[in-house]
């Protein structure tokens, strides 16, 4: 039986919706109106799967309004997607290109189904969301305070500073108090801290930007946070092993935390001086600690789940 796709392209206005294999194209507003209307649409071409790429926020109310109607649906990585549009020949782009070779790409691909997140994890990565921006711009304005001399300037630095100190104690509260709330998250967040170097905002990154962690092999789980080593042969030649895509948010932490935990765990100390005596260079061996600490995480995560189902 043919499976009836609609790939759909999001912005932050319209939703551009492309029937495959029939071919059939419809424009729709990005609203709740508009997400309605393209359920209809969707219902009358007896569409099987809708699918959709990532593009970092506007999809999200249309993901789940549309599995709140029923509909099973997937995500694709927009690069992965371009690059194939490219080997179909298509080196223009358009909205109604994009949504004809999404669900082209989706049938292909066989993408995994998205299922919704729970509402503690929705919370849980708003929040951390809004902590590291407000992070980032503490620090950025520490950086502008440096080179500053006259007192009134000085004086509004300080307040701003005072903010977002004030707003950074109250989402590190608020994220505890979650991760404490649920019996899985608890558990995780204990069994995460026997790693020296582990502490509060690597435990809330790992729940709210991984939470697949612990149900992963190994090599799934450094590859989809993006330290597994990719090949780069052809014919005789062997290149080198580059790490790239993945998580961005948990990879940037796990090589903070890793040139801690390299200081002060007595196996990644060992496995860090190991490497480095062998004249590895210094960022080649902080990738292979971070990469060594996210298969301990992992483990640990698995250990707990084995024992306490998820159901965050």
């Amino acid at each position: 039986m043919t499976q009836i796709i609609c790939g759909v392209d999001v912005s932050s206005k319209h939703l551009d919706a492309h029937v495959h294999p029939a071919g059939i194209f419809r424009r729709f507003s990005n609203d709740i109106d508009g997400i309605g209307a393209l359920a209809g649409f969707c219902r009358t071409h007896g569409v099987t799967l809708v699918a959709m790429e990532a593009t970092g926020g506007y999809e999200r109310e249309v993901l789940y309004l549309l599995a709140a109607e029923g509909f099973a649906l997937a995500l694709a990585n927009p690069r992965h997607v371009r690059r194939f549009a490219e080997a179909l020949g298509y080196l223009e782009k358009t909205d109604r290109i994009d949504a004809a070779v999404i669900a082209q790409f989706a049938q292909i691909r066989r993408l995994p189904r998205w299922t919704p997140d729970g509402e503690n994890l929705r919370r849980l990565s708003a929040q951390v969301l809004r902590l590291r921006q407000l992070t980032e711009m503490r620090a950025a304005e520490m950086n502008r305070r440096r080179l500053v001399k006259d007192e009134q300037v000085l004086a509004s630095f300080t307040q701003v500073m005072a903010l977002f100190s004030r707003e950074i104690k109250t989402l590190e509260a608020s994220i505890a108090a979650l991760i404490a709330a649920d019996s899985v998250w608890s558990k995780l967040d204990a069994a995460f801290r026997t790693i020296k170097g582990v502490a509060d905002r690597t435990v809330a990154r790992l729940m709210a930007d991984l939470p697949e962690i612990g149900t992963l092999s190994s090599k799934a789980v450094a590859k989809l946070v993006g330290l597994a080593p990719m090949a780069r042969d052809s014919g005789k030649s062997t290149g080198k092993r580059p790490v790239r895509g993945g998580r961005s948010s948990v990879r940037d932490i796990l090589f903070l935390v890793a040139s801690i935990t390299a200081k002060y765990d007595p196996e990644l100390k060992a496995f860090y001086e190991r490497l480095s005596k062998a004249g590895k260079p210094k960022k080649v061996v902080l990738i292979a600690v971070a990469r060594k600490l996210l298969v301990r995480l992992n483990a640990k995560a698995r250990e707990v789940l084995t024992k306490t189902p998820l159901c965050s």
